[in-house]
Protein backbone atom coordinates (compact mmCIF):
# COMPACT_ATOMS: atom_id res chain seq x y z
CA UNK A 1 0.00 0.00 0.00
CA UNK A 2 1.80 3.68 -1.12
CA UNK A 3 2.59 5.80 1.86
CA UNK A 4 0.26 8.79 2.09
CA UNK A 5 2.93 11.91 1.95
CA UNK A 6 1.41 13.77 4.73
CA UNK A 7 1.81 10.60 7.16
CA UNK A 8 5.03 9.90 5.41
CA UNK A 9 6.21 13.48 6.28
CA UNK A 10 4.98 13.47 10.13
CA UNK A 11 6.96 9.72 10.43
CA UNK A 12 9.77 10.74 8.97
CA UNK A 13 11.25 12.66 11.90
CA UNK A 14 10.61 9.42 14.13
CA UNK A 15 11.97 7.24 11.79
CA UNK A 16 15.69 9.61 11.77
CA UNK A 17 15.48 9.44 15.78
CA UNK A 18 15.06 5.97 15.75
CA UNK A 19 17.27 4.74 12.56
CA UNK A 20 20.11 7.06 13.80
CA UNK A 21 19.72 5.45 17.50
CA UNK A 22 19.68 1.70 16.00
CA UNK A 23 23.18 2.78 14.15
CA UNK A 24 24.77 4.01 17.57
CA UNK A 25 23.64 0.59 19.24
CA UNK A 26 25.04 -1.28 16.26
CA UNK A 27 28.12 0.95 16.41
CA UNK A 28 28.21 -0.32 20.29
CA UNK A 29 28.32 -3.51 19.68
CA UNK A 30 31.09 -3.28 16.86
CA UNK A 31 33.12 -1.78 19.47
CA UNK A 32 32.36 -4.60 21.54
CA UNK A 33 33.42 -7.12 19.29
CA UNK A 34 36.81 -4.67 18.49
CA UNK A 35 37.31 -5.48 22.04
CA UNK A 36 36.02 -9.21 22.26
CA UNK A 37 36.19 -10.99 19.08
CA UNK A 38 33.22 -12.95 17.95
CA UNK A 39 31.20 -12.49 20.86
CA UNK A 40 27.61 -13.99 20.53
CA UNK A 41 25.94 -11.59 22.19
CA UNK A 42 27.17 -8.53 20.56
CA UNK A 43 26.36 -10.18 17.18
CA UNK A 44 22.88 -11.06 18.10
CA UNK A 45 22.39 -7.49 19.32
CA UNK A 46 23.76 -6.17 15.92
CA UNK A 47 21.59 -8.53 14.12
CA UNK A 48 18.21 -7.43 15.95
CA UNK A 49 19.12 -3.62 15.22
CA UNK A 50 19.80 -4.24 11.72
CA UNK A 51 15.97 -6.18 11.55
CA UNK A 52 14.31 -3.54 13.28
CA UNK A 53 16.00 -0.62 11.21
CA UNK A 54 15.03 -2.60 7.97
CA UNK A 55 11.87 -2.79 9.25
CA UNK A 56 11.21 0.84 10.14
CA UNK A 57 13.19 1.79 6.75
CA UNK A 58 10.86 -0.47 4.65
CA UNK A 59 7.35 1.17 6.48
CA UNK A 60 8.66 4.11 4.93
CA UNK A 61 9.43 3.10 1.13
CA UNK A 62 13.24 3.86 2.37
CA UNK A 63 13.99 0.65 0.07
CA UNK A 64 18.04 1.85 -0.33
CA UNK A 65 18.06 2.05 3.69
CA UNK A 66 16.37 -1.26 4.46
CA UNK A 67 17.51 -3.54 1.55
CA UNK A 68 21.37 -2.34 2.71
CA UNK A 69 20.25 -2.79 6.42
CA UNK A 70 19.15 -6.89 5.43
CA UNK A 71 22.40 -7.56 3.20
CA UNK A 72 24.48 -7.11 6.08
CA UNK A 73 21.68 -8.72 8.52
CA UNK A 74 22.07 -11.71 5.37
CA UNK A 75 26.18 -11.69 5.61
CA UNK A 76 26.18 -12.00 9.39
CA UNK A 77 23.04 -14.40 9.87
CA UNK A 78 23.97 -16.96 7.04
CA UNK A 79 28.02 -16.98 7.86
CA UNK A 80 29.40 -20.10 9.53
CA UNK A 81 28.90 -20.39 13.45
CA UNK A 82 32.86 -20.13 13.66
CA UNK A 83 32.94 -16.56 12.06
CA UNK A 84 35.73 -14.75 12.67
CA UNK A 85 34.93 -10.87 12.50
CA UNK A 86 38.85 -10.18 12.23
CA UNK A 87 39.67 -6.90 12.50
CA UNK A 88 39.90 -6.36 8.78
CA UNK A 89 35.74 -7.66 8.63
CA UNK A 90 34.58 -5.62 11.66
CA UNK A 91 36.60 -2.43 9.58
CA UNK A 92 34.34 -3.17 6.37
CA UNK A 93 31.38 -4.00 8.81
CA UNK A 94 31.97 -0.16 10.02
CA UNK A 95 32.23 1.58 6.23
CA UNK A 96 28.92 -0.21 6.06
CA UNK A 97 27.02 1.41 9.05
CA UNK A 98 29.07 4.57 7.90
CA UNK A 99 27.50 4.94 4.61
CA UNK A 100 24.44 3.74 6.04
CA UNK A 101 24.22 7.00 8.57
CA UNK A 102 25.03 8.96 5.65
CA UNK A 103 22.22 7.52 3.46
CA UNK A 104 19.88 8.47 6.48
CA UNK A 105 20.71 11.72 6.44
CA UNK A 106 20.54 12.12 2.56
CA UNK A 107 16.68 11.28 2.60
CA UNK A 108 14.80 14.13 1.11
CA UNK A 109 12.40 14.91 4.24
CA UNK A 110 10.30 16.73 1.79
CA UNK A 111 9.95 13.61 -0.97
CA UNK A 112 11.89 10.51 0.85
CA UNK A 113 13.89 10.42 -2.10
CA UNK A 114 17.19 9.43 -1.56
CA UNK A 115 19.11 9.96 -5.02
CA UNK A 116 22.28 7.68 -4.62
CA UNK A 117 24.75 5.60 -6.52
CA UNK A 118 24.53 2.24 -5.70
CA UNK A 119 27.64 1.11 -6.43
CA UNK A 120 29.28 2.31 -2.71
CA UNK A 121 26.84 0.15 -1.17
CA UNK A 122 27.32 -2.54 -3.06
CA UNK A 123 31.43 -2.25 -2.65
CA UNK A 124 31.11 -2.21 0.58
CA UNK A 125 28.68 -5.12 1.19
CA UNK A 126 31.29 -7.44 -0.72
CA UNK A 127 34.00 -6.11 1.02
CA UNK A 128 32.66 -7.06 4.24
CA UNK A 129 31.06 -10.23 2.29
CA UNK A 130 34.89 -11.22 1.82
CA UNK A 131 35.72 -10.61 4.77
CA UNK A 132 33.65 -13.04 6.32
CA UNK A 133 34.88 -16.02 3.97
CA UNK A 134 31.48 -15.43 1.61
CA UNK A 135 33.09 -14.03 -1.59
CA UNK A 136 30.07 -16.10 -3.33
CA UNK A 137 27.53 -13.62 -1.75
CA UNK A 138 24.38 -13.21 -3.49
CA UNK A 139 22.07 -10.55 -1.77
CA UNK A 140 18.53 -11.63 -1.25
CA UNK A 141 15.72 -11.36 -3.99
CA UNK A 142 13.29 -10.13 -1.81
CA UNK A 143 13.76 -7.00 0.58
CA UNK A 144 12.31 -8.95 3.30
CA UNK A 145 13.49 -12.28 4.65
CA UNK A 146 11.06 -14.66 5.58
CA UNK A 147 11.32 -14.31 9.57
CA UNK A 148 11.12 -10.55 10.00
CA UNK A 149 7.96 -10.23 10.87
CA UNK A 150 7.84 -13.25 13.48
CA UNK A 151 11.35 -12.19 14.95
CA UNK A 152 10.51 -8.25 15.44
CA UNK A 153 7.08 -9.56 17.52
CA UNK A 154 9.10 -11.39 19.50
CA UNK A 155 11.44 -8.14 19.97
CA UNK A 156 8.16 -6.32 20.88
Amino acid sequence: MPIDRKDWAQRFPEFLVEAQTLLAKSEECLSHLQLISNDKDAIDCMLGTLLKLASRAEALALEAVSEFSLHIHSLLNHAPEHIDLHAQALDALKDCFTLMAWQIELVDQNTGQLSLDASEQTSLIEAFAFQVGQSQFQPPLSTQPPLLAPYLERQA
